[in-house]
C-alpha cells in the first residue's frame, strides 16, 4: 500500500484527490493538509510514501516545501499544480521534486505517476516538458557534457524533449534496451538520478 499525503490550499482539490486515489486498491491517503510547515512536521514523525505537493501557497510555497522533504527528510514529492510556469517547473525539481503534473491531468494518469515516483522512477507531464524546452532550449544550454559520448549526448538532447526511451529508440534506431543502458550511463556520469533531473540539467545550461 503506497501511503500519500496531499498538501493542496483548496478543500475542493483535496476532497476530490482523495476520493480519486482512495478509490485505487494501491493506494491510500494518510492525511489531508493545507498548508506545507504541517505536512514537513507530519513527515518527519510519520512514513509517507509519496507527497501530492501544490506550488501556490500561503506562507511556504510547494516548491520550498519539497526541498526539505525531498532532501532533508527523504520523502518522494510529486507536484500538482494548475501553474505551469517554468521557474516553478525548474525550482521544483531542483529541489528534488520527482515529478510534476498538472491539474488537468486525467485521474489514472495522476495515479499511475504516484505509483512510478513511489517506485523510485520520475515523471513529468508531456505539456510540462514540451512548455519548459520551448521556453529554454532559445537560451542555448551550455550544459558541461563533455564526459557523455556523442551517441550519449543525443539521447541527452532528446530527452530534454520529453521524448520516450521507446521514441528516442525509434528516432535514432537503436534498441528500445541500448537506449536504457545509455540513459543510466549518463546519468552516472553526471551524478544524477533520473531523467527529470537530466532534462532539466540540460535545458538550465548544467544548472539542474
Amino acid at each position: 500500500m503506497i501511503k500519500t499525503i496531499l498538501v493542496d490550499d483548496s478543500p475542493l482539490i483535496t476532497s476530490g484527490l482523495q476520493i480519486i486515489l482512495d478509490s485505487d486498491p494501491d493506494l491510500t491517503v494518510t492525511k489531508v493538509f493545507d498548508n506545507a510547515p504541517a505536512a514537513i512536521a507530519y513527515c518527519d514523525q510519520h512514513p509517507v510514501d509519496v507527497v501530492l505537493m501544490d506550488v501556490r501557497m500561503p506562507g511556504m510555497s510547494g516548491v520550498t516545501a519539497t526541498k526539505t522533504l525531498a532532501q532533508n527528510i527523504g520523502v518522494k514529492v510529486l507536484i500538482l499544480t494548475t501553474f505551469d510556469e517554468d521557474d516553478d517547473i525548474i525550482t521544483g525539481i531542483q529541489n528534488g521534486a520527482a515529478g510534476y503534473l498538472l491539474k488537468t491531468t486525467p485521474a489514472d494518469q495522476i495515479i499511475a505517476g504516484i505509483k512510478a515516483v513511489a517506485n523510485n522512477q520520475s515523471i513529468l507531464s508531456k505539456p510540462v516538458m514540451t512548455k519548459a524546452a520551448a521556453q529554454l532550449v532559445t537560451k542555448k544550454p551550455t550544459a558541461d557534457l563533455s564526459a557523455l559520448t556523442a551517441r550519449e549526448q543525443e539521447i541527452t538532447q532528446l530527452v530534454a524533449q520529453g521524448l520516450t526511451n521507446k521514441e528516442i529508440a525509434q528516432t535514432l534506431f537503436l534498441s528500445e534496451g541500448t537506449v536504457n543502458n545509455n540513459l543510466s550511463t549518463i546519468l552516472h556520469k553526471l551524478a544524477l538520478n533520473h531523467r527529470t533531473q537530466l532534462a532539466i540539467y540540460y535545458l538550465t545550461g548544467g544548472q539542474g
